[in-house]
């Protein structure tokens, strides 16, 4: 079969070679990809490769296809069912035509929600359900009016799912974005307030009445708003993020007895927990959310054709890091 790899941390290193098919066994799933997105995490992994790899590494952390075949201790999916899920970064991603998948963390796809529109949402669904629902402790069906929550980098991928889960929760969202058409993008979504992040958000948080927040979540480099961040957030509050700190110190958090997580997507597969499945069911809520319009896709770029020159491409335009949303290629 075919697949797209890399073999050093440049963009031009994707190649195309031949992988022979597994067989599932035990809770695997093999599936025919149908499509795939590019999320930041391809463009992190691949910049992390040291030197020239013998074996091309596979990227792709969202995935669309059918049911190939089940391992014998399958219980939740069929041949020909179609599913989608984001995957486990200890094995190979999506950019191949056949992928094996642990069932726990699949979900049965959209009935009525288009390939394009269902696979752009996977990896984004689960990082800002287990930020805000998991990390945030934020109850969904609680009465959260009295809550704010500041979201850094509301028009990107994760930011784009976050505020509109945070707005069904209920509560009141600020959300950053830097053009007019980011702007009305977060409002779109479930936004109540919006404030540039390229300008002071001390400022103009407090210009809009609010002098500290509940929550909020860092979804770009924190270094820049750290003492933004610090200053905004109420004590007892919490503070969350799925990117690195190199310069800031979470000590600067202590006097407000702020509590503070990481949140990264892969955790619960790499470590074989029981809770793994937990994504499975967040995914499953998705495929009813997007089926009933409750919850908006966030793709914004599809290139047809499952082809090395569209991996390439859909991978500079999130390398680029003015994306909007989301960008998938489908077979």
């Amino acid at each position: 079969m075919r697949a797209f790899g890399v073999t050093d941390n440049k963009i031009n290193s994707f190649v195309e070679f031949d992988k022979t098919k597994e067989t599932p066994t035990g809770r695997d799933l093999l599936v025919k990809i149908k499509a795939v997105s590019v999320n930041p995490v391809d463009i992190a992994t691949r910049k992390n490769i040291v030197g020239e790899l013998d074996n091309p590494k596979i990227l792709g952390y969202d995935g669309y296809g059918i049911v190939d075949a089940v391992g014998a201790e399958v219980t939740n999916f069929k041949v020909g069912d179609k599913v989608f899920f984001a995957g486990d970064y200890t094995r190979d991603g999506s950019n191949q035509e056949y992928e094996i998948i642990d069932e726990r963390i699949v979900a049965h796809a959209p009935k009525e929600t288009s390939v394009e529109k269902s696979v752009a949402m996977p990896l984004v669904t689960l990082t800002a359900s287990e930020l805000l629902f998991e990390k945030l402790n934020i109850n969904p069906v609680a009465d959260n009016r009295d809550k704010t929550i500041l979201i850094i980098n509301g028009a990107g991928g994760v930011g784009s799912i976050a505020t509109q889960l945070a707005h069904l929760a209920g509560l009141r969202v600020i959300a950053t974005a830097s053009t007019p058409e980011k702007v009305q993008w977060v409002k779109n979504l479930g936004a109540d307030l919006v404030v540039n992040h390229h300008q002071n958000l001390i400022k103009q948080v407090h210009d809009l009445g609010i002098e500290n927040v509940d929550y909020i979540v860092g979804l770009s480099d924190n270094d820049p708003h750290w003492n933004e961040i610090v200053e905004l957030i109420k004590p007892f509050g919490t503070f969350a993020t799925i990117t690195n700190l190199r310069e800031s110190q979470i000590g600067d958090l202590k006097s407000k007895s702020v509590n503070f997580a990481w949140e990264w997507m892969f955790t619960k597969a790499k470590f074989k927990l029981d809770s793994m499945s937990d994504q499975g069911a967040y995914l499953e809520k998705l495929a009813d959310g997007l089926d009933s319009g409750m919850i908006k896709s966030t793709v914004t770029k599809v290139f047809n054709g499952f082809d090395l020159e569209n991996i390439k491409a859909a991978t500079e335009l999130v390398e680029a890091g003015h994306m909007m949303g989301k960008v998938v290629i489908k077979a």
